[in-house]
């Protein structure tokens, strides 16, 4: 029975579905560090984490058996993609599930700190009677500068214009605009007319402290600075001076720089201090809805290719989508991207007569992937020629 560990308080569905599909499933509810994980994992073939749990290149040099890693999240940073996919280990994400729970805590939080919700709460709870319309605004008629409009900026585009908002964005892609919003040909162009900025960038390194000193300058004088996107994008020691200066009107952070490994653990920041701010614990798509809908889709991609091979939406194997196989059995065969590979095996299987009923190729980068459907069963001798062919990184019957 292949067994799966789930970690991070994953939705329960994902256990009940791998359960179905015939793993033998350990849940547990914080992160592990990298020798705990090691450990762990011993005998595991399908792991699950959130974002807290990194899968480092030693983790996976120790456990040559685990064969998928299941990101129940957006990101994929916690896991060193390239070296799983040389390892030959699939990882999968949900790069959607989440999307309308971030896209209304951002919406939420706009509106908050237009009204500057988060300081009059501050100051009744503190006794003082703050009825007062200074500093207050509705969001209809004000400019919303998205950076990075991917699915969650895309989307976020549409909600803000409903309520009357004007959108700006920049990527570093072209992306198409939907509704009246508006590309900015530069960052600063966006930062100088927006009164609320959002970010909403990917996790790789390159974007570590993307937004510090210089941008929170260049922001327009009494803007509001949202990120629901990665701790390290932006550089809180930055914001909490311009908040302090008065130069930023309000700020909602959700995600930091470090964060505890699990709930209930202890955490400080020196913008609690701070007066129209909202922090929260990096919930932005932390809701039962999107929890299960990350459930269903991160599992199903997992059992998919578990028992049928298929890597569609891997985010670092070639992709081959594929049904339940149409022979006796399937051979899944992982490889260097080396000329001649597809050759080769076909004429492994061809030295003892094996019919091929079916057969997909992908490659991508320095990968490649072949899958093989036979019509009889081919001997071990066969198996274990097809296993040492010149780049072979990992070989799988699934039947």
């Amino acid at each position: 029975m292949p067994k799966a560990l789930l970690l991070e308080n994953i939705h329960p569905f994902a256990a009940e579905s791998l359960r179905n599909h015939g793993f033998e499933v350990e849940t547990m509810k914080g992160a592990l560090g990298e020798d705990e994980l090691i450990e762990a994992l011993d005998g595991v073939d399908v792991l699950g984490v959130r974002s807290k749990t990194n899968v480092t290149s030693k983790v996976l040099a120790a456990r040559p058996g685990l064969t998928a890693v299941g990101c129940f999240c957006i990101g994929t940073n916690q896991v060193d993609l390239a070296d799983a996919g040389r390892r030959g280990i699939a990882v999968f994400n949900a790069p959607y599930s989440n999307t309308r729970s971030v896209v209304e805590l951002v919406i939420c939080d706009i509106i908050c700190l237009m009204r500057r919700i988060p300081a009059h709460t501050h100051h009744i709870k503190h006794g003082v009677w703050d009825k007062s319309a200074s500093g207050s605004h509705e969001v209809r008629g004000k400019t919303l500068g998205i950076i990075g409009y991917g699915n969650i900026g895309s989307q976020l585009s549409v909600l803000a214009e409903a309520l009357g908002m004007r959108v700006v964005f920049y990527d570093l892609e072209e992306k198409l605009a939907l509704g009246n919003a508006h590309r900015c040909a530069t960052l600063n162009e966006l930062l100088e007319q927006s009164d609320a900025v959002t970010l909403h960038v990917d996790g790789r390194k390159s974007n570590t402290g993307f937004f510090g000193e210089d941008q929170f300058a260049h922001m327009k004088p009494g803007a509001i600075f949202i990120n629901l996107s990665r701790g390290f994008v932006a550089d809180l020691d930055a914001l909490k001076r311009h908040l302090d200066d008065g130069s930023v009107a309000g700020a909602a952070v959700d995600v930091f720089p470090v964060e505890p490994k699990k709930a209930g653990d202890p955490f400080a920041t020196p913008l609690a201090e701070e007066d129209n701010m909202i922090l929260t614990p990096h919930i932005g798509g932390s809701t039962l809805e999107a929890q299960e809908a990350i459930g269903h889709f991160v599992s199903q991609r997992l059992e998919d290719y578990f028992e049928k091979g298929s890597t569609s939406l891997s985010v670092n194997l070639p992709q081959i989508n594929l049904g339940p196989h149409t022979g006796v059995a399937r051979i899944a065969h992982l490889h260097e991207n080396l000329p001649g590979v597809l050759a080769r095996v076909n004429h492994v299987l061809g030295d003892e007569n094996i019919n091929i009923s079916a057969q997909s190729l992908a490659t991508e980068g320095e990968l490649g992937y072949v899958v093989t459907d036979v019509a009889t069963m081919p001997s071990q001798e066969t198996l274990d020629k097809l296993a040492h062919l010149n780049g072979t990184i990992r070989m799988r019957v699934v039947r």
